[in-house]
């Protein structure tokens, strides 16, 4: 086997030329699905990493039928103490479960004692928030505190404020219907202005949780979802088959399950770029194939016609037609190889070059987030691997074709 490829090497030195543009095609291809890779899966976990941390968490959970109906915040959807407590015991039990928070979501509306408004609230504990969306205090335009959200506080949205022309520190007035049709308002200060990602349409704001239990009337201590944060996106699957195992087997009283587990793509339409994003990536990684399998089969081909009378010599010599076919896939192993090789190296020092001047861009109001693009060694071997298969392939007709010559026929072409 040493000795064929050491041939096929010899052979593949005899067309520098070609050899050489051969495998810059591939490296070229290499380098361009390599870094794509890199720059696109590093822009997908930083955008999933603004979105969960911001405000949705890794998971979710809610009362089974509550996600269904979540643009009209049902309020008769919330979940009882008993029902919160089975959540708490099921989440001290997984060692992947890195804070949770409850909240209780209402709609209400916005008055600033001249103008009046609809707006979308989530009841919060400052504290458990705080762990659960460490980025929503990096959400502020204006104002803030040490605390979240302080009792007798909100936080309002900058579409909202705007457009109500409220600033922090003016008094505004809430008014919302509890689940029984009553009536009630309550009146805040606006502790601060978050940017319009902190909610579908850009009306969400934020107001104590026991406030907001308060506007409600609640006597029960309900919950209208628990947002929960994990040590990690690569915990999702994990900890939801976990939570399915403990409190996914739970029925209401109408045999139906009890609960709803949901990761934040179901919960977020950003969940449709990310899968643009791998979809973009597959159609890369086939143009990468397609580079390859024409390239290699193109020169395959001419070195077999330029050699007719080559090969009809060794065959008339006595050699196989088997070693002729491992003669020619070995020159096309040996072509998707060196590009495979060169194209990694290269692609693997331009990503070095990139984490150390950092690509920025802007966010929302978010200016200069710093892009690092990083790519896995997994990726990085299914290419490499991906390439010298597809070159092997591009090989295994002009190899047969080669093989099948007549000794005769072959010492005869001019």
């Amino acid at each position: 086997m040493m000795r064929i490829l050491a041939i096929a090497l010899r052979n593949l030195m005899r067309y520098r030329r070609r050899t050489l543009l051969t495998t810059l095609l591939i490296t070229i291809g290499v380098v361009a699905v390599l870094l794509f890779i890199a720059v696109s899966s590093s822009f997908k976990s930083m955008m999933i990493g603004q979105i969960t941390d911001s405000m949705l968490g890794h998971l979710q959970i809610h009362k089974k039928g509550y996600v269904s109906s979540i643009d009209n915040l049902p309020l008769h959807l919330n979940m009882p103490p008993k029902m919160v407590d089975k959540v708490s015991e099921a989440l001290a039990e997984i060692d992947e479960v890195e804070a949770w928070s409850p909240r209780v979501k209402l709609g209400a509306m916005f008055s600033n004692f001249t103008e009046t408004t609809n707006i979308r609230l989530n009841g919060v504990d400052p504290v458990r928030e705080s762990r659960v969306s460490p980025d929503l205090s990096k959400r502020f335009i204006s104002g803030g505190g040490d605390v979240l959200v302080e009792k007798g506080r909100i936080l309002v949205p900058e579409l909202i404020a705007k457009g109500m022309k409220v600033k922090v520190g003016d008094p505004v007035v809430l008014v919302a219907n509890n689940k029984d049709g009553s009536v009630n308002g309550m009146n805040f200060v606006v502790q601060g202005l978050l940017e319009g990602i902190s909610g579908p349409g850009g009306r969400d704001g934020y107001i104590h949780l026991d406030d907001a239990r308060t506007l409600l009337r609640m006597d029960d201590h309900e919950v209208s979802e628990i947002a929960i944060r994990l040590k990690g996106l690569d915990h999702i699957e994990t900890a939801q088959r976990q939570l399915k195992a403990s409190i996914g087997i739970l029925k209401n009283k109408k045999g139906k399950p009890a609960f709803e587990i949901h990761p934040w793509e179901k919960l977020s339409p950003f969940s449709n770029i990310a899968k643009m994003i791998d979809l973009m990536t597959l159609f890369i990684k086939i143009m990468l194939v397609s580079i390859v399998l024409i390239s290699v089969m193109n020169v395959m081909i001419m070195a077999v016609y330029e050699r007719i009378r080559e090969i009809g010599t060794i065959a008339a010599m006595g050699t196989s037609p088997g070693s002729i076919r491992s003669l020619f896939i070995a020159e096309g192993f040996l072509l998707g190889l060196l590009g495979a090789v060169i194209g990694v190296i290269l692609s693997l020092s331009l990503v070095a070059v990139f984490r150390y001047a950092g690509i920025s861009f802007d966010f929302g109001r978010q200016k200069g987030l710093l892009l690092q693009p990083e790519i896995a060694l997994g990726d990085v071997a299914l290419a490499a691997v991906m390439v010298i298969i597809v070159a092997i392939l591009a090989s295994l007709q002009p190899a047969w074709k080669a093989s099948c010559m007549d000794p005769i026929d072959a010492l005869r072409h001019v």
